[in-house]
């Protein structure tokens, strides 16, 4: 027989080999995560900085100055955390109702006067405001998305402080930015007659995830839980709450308002009516955009007459920014800016603006 000696150094070597491993692991798992992290804040930040007021005489947008005649307003202001956001009334001798504006990422109030001034026309009161971060308001940055949520929560919280709107049913239009708020807050515990969500995002990280996906491809599902984590150190619990949810639980009616072809909030991606199988209130209502025209995130408001005229000065434009090789003197542009009608370049789709108004009063009853 022959007499086998067992190695008594194979079983250690195996469990040491084991360690190693392990270890190398774990220490992958968190230099990668520390580099995570790193790239999340910066890439993040990066999506959120301040928004100025656009220099106006090189826009085509409506200016308050165009209208203030007609539409005169107060000044307020109120807090939202640490900051001072700056808040416009108009209308004050309606009494029909309150409609609460809030704008998208990067615009301010005074991107949606043309819808500000035909609320007031249908005799609403308004009030809209600068986020965070926007236009008129403090705020070094945008922050986020559930900061436009924050915001929102400290308008109302205003607004119930203010004897004039006591006896006002509040009422709440949003776009984009705005969309995701006014459709969150229902979330929160304040009295609200009705909500419309145009072109509108369910949550925070979904968006997030929608547009990481756009500049790091599929590799942005291995930022996931470091995007999530991160928000959650911003916002706490304000950043997983949902559209779907709040709509839910409120009951509250709503009116999801999207266009097929949104290049920023996908239609069946990020979208809050892309969700319409989880929605269980039956007070709301979804309308989808197919125009052709007019199916995209920015343009779903505008006339068939003002997408005409825009398609006009875009080509106008265009030669101009050939002649100049790309490179357009700043006095050049003021100059055709200046000679650009406002109104109609902004003029609405009075179709969908009416349709807006008959819910709004359905809200009422």
């Amino acid at each position: 027989m022959f007499n086998i000696k067992k190695d008594k150094g194979f079983i250690p070597n195996r469990r040491k080999v084991s360690k190693i491993i392990c270890f190398s692991i774990i220490g992958f798992i968190f230099i990668f995560s520390i580099i995570s992290m790193i790239v999340v804040k910066f890439i993040y930040d990066g999506q959120f900085p301040r928004y100025d007021r656009h220099d106006e005489t090189i826009t085509a947008s409506l200016r308050y100055t165009d209208i203030q005649k007609e539409y005169p307003r107060r000044l307020v202001d109120f807090k939202s955390g640490d900051n001072r956001l700056q808040g416009y009334v108009y209308g004050e001798s309606n009494d029909q109702g309150l409609i609460v504006v809030v704008h998208g990422l990067g615009g301010g109030a005074d991107s949606y006067l043309p819808q500000i001034a035909y609320f007031v026309d249908q005799g609403w009161q308004v009030f809209a405001y600068d986020a965070t971060g926007s236009f008129d308001s403090e705020g070094k940055t945008t922050k986020g998305f559930p900061q436009g949520l924050i915001d929102l929560d400290a308008a109302l919280s205003h607004i119930d402080q203010q004897p004039q709107f006591n006896n006002l049913p509040i009422l709440l239009f949003g776009h984009s930015w705005g969309g995701y708020a006014v459709t969150n807050i229902l979330n929160f515990d304040h009295n609200i007659s009705g909500v419309v969500s145009v072109s509108g995002v369910n949550s925070p990280l979904e968006i997030i995830m929608e547009q990481g996906k756009r500049m790091m491809g599929s590799f942005i599902y291995s930022q996931r839980p470091y995007l999530w984590l991160y928000q959650r150190m911003l916002f706490g619990d304000v950043a997983s709450l949902s559209a779907v949810n709040g709509i839910n639980e409120s009951n509250i009616p709503v009116l999801i308002i999207h266009g097929t072809d949104d290049e920023m909030v996908e239609y069946n991606g990020s979208s809050i009516i892309s969700k319409g199988d989880k929605i269980t209130n039956p007070n709301v209502k979804a309308i989808s955009i197919s125009n052709q025209d007019r199916n995209g995130h920015n343009n779903l408001f505008r006339s068939e007459n003002a997408i005409e005229y825009i398609n006009i000065i875009n080509a106008e434009y265009r030669k101009i920014y050939e002649n100049y090789e790309q490179n357009i003197p700043y006095e050049v542009k003021q100059e055709f800016y200046s000679g650009i009608d406002r109104t109609l370049a902004q003029d609405l789709d009075l179709e969908l603006m009416n349709e807006i108004q008959r819910f709004l009063l359905e809200s009422l009853k």
